[in-house]
């Protein structure tokens, strides 16, 4: 339990992280959202609520929750002082999605590999997706940016937006697509009946992706992919939706397998030094050994 005595007007989230600067401000809101927050002794509801001289702010938090998460290593593939790029494993989230969530991901790892050479800018990280350029689902492994200051990540992101990025995958999808060189042009929305999930659907955001063959076996096929776009699941909506799910996409009706078999292959983009760079992460040996497969 934590308390604080406000001497100027400030919101409330915005003093809890100054009260406990090893938390993210999104954290901050959620302990606001579970009721763990109290102002002058009354419960707080709103993270941006405003503040009076000499209001006393109570926190219900032990910061032992935070040493739960355990540290961990990812392939690191170039670094300089504004960005590093890894080549994230299958299994790694990217970053929770708001409540408390004692696993190491992307962005813890990132806090803590930056703050070993800025203590001050990563206590001081708006959210919990500080740094996190773009996103990797959990189950797809491969190239990821990540920003190390908020300049750079302004500067990534807006390519990202303005889709000036290269980004190639690789997947193994069951049966054999007819087109050998194809792009597929389908708009894709949330499945309301399946909320996790994405479908197409003629009110959903423009996406598009191009694939090519690269290799057949008796059951499977290996596709490079090339989206222009980057929508939520993209690449396995659109696969799955052409009859030929990604091999172990379960989600998206993919036969069960080991891992999810798609990884992302290079990235190119312009660094904040202007330098446009392409970066590459190995194809897994664990494809070529799933073509090689009679």
């Amino acid at each position: 339990m934590s308390n604080l005595e406000v001497s100027r007007a400030q919101r409330l989230d915005q003093k809890v992280v100054e009260l406990l600067p090893e938390l993210s401000r999104a954290f901050a809101g959620k302990l606001i959202e579970q009721g763990r927050v109290r102002v002058n002794g009354s419960l707080a509801t709103k993270a941006g609520q405003k503040l009076k001289d000499n209001d006393v702010i109570e926190v219900d938090y032990d910061s032992t929750e935070l040493a739960q998460i355990p540290e961990i290593e990812l392939p690191v593939l170039y670094e300089d002082e504004d960005c590093v790029v890894i080549n994230k494993p299958v299994g790694v989230l990217t970053h929770s999605k708001g409540a408390f969530n004692p696993e190491a991901t992307v962005a813890t790892w990132l806090r803590r590999h930056i703050g070993s050479n800025n203590e001050e800018r990563t206590q001081s990280a708006e959210d919990q997706r500080a740094g996190i350029v773009h996103r990797l689902d959990r189950a797809t492994s491969g190239v990821m940016i990540c920003a190390k200051n908020p300049a750079a990540l302004s500067w990534l992101q807006k390519q990202f937006s303005q889709r000036t990025v290269k980004k190639t995958y690789a997947a193994i999808i069951t049966g054999h697509v007819a087109n050998k060189h194809a792009i597929i042009d389908m708009p894709i929305e949330r499945n309301p009946k399946k909320p996790q999930t994405f479908r197409v659907g003629i009110n959903g955001k423009s996406a598009v992706t191009e694939y090519e063959v690269l290799q057949e076996s008796a059951t499977l096929s290996e596709l490079r992919l090339m989206p222009k776009t980057g929508r939520t699941h993209q690449l396995r909506v659109h696969l799955s939706n052409l009859g030929h799910p990604i091999y172990g996409d379960e989600l998206y009706g993919g036969k069960p397998a080991d891992r999810l078999y798609l990884h992302a292959l290079s990235l190119e983009i312009a660094l904040p030094n202007r330098e446009r760079r392409t970066f590459s992460a190995t194809l897994p040996a664990s494809f070529e050994k799933q073509m090689s497969q009679p």
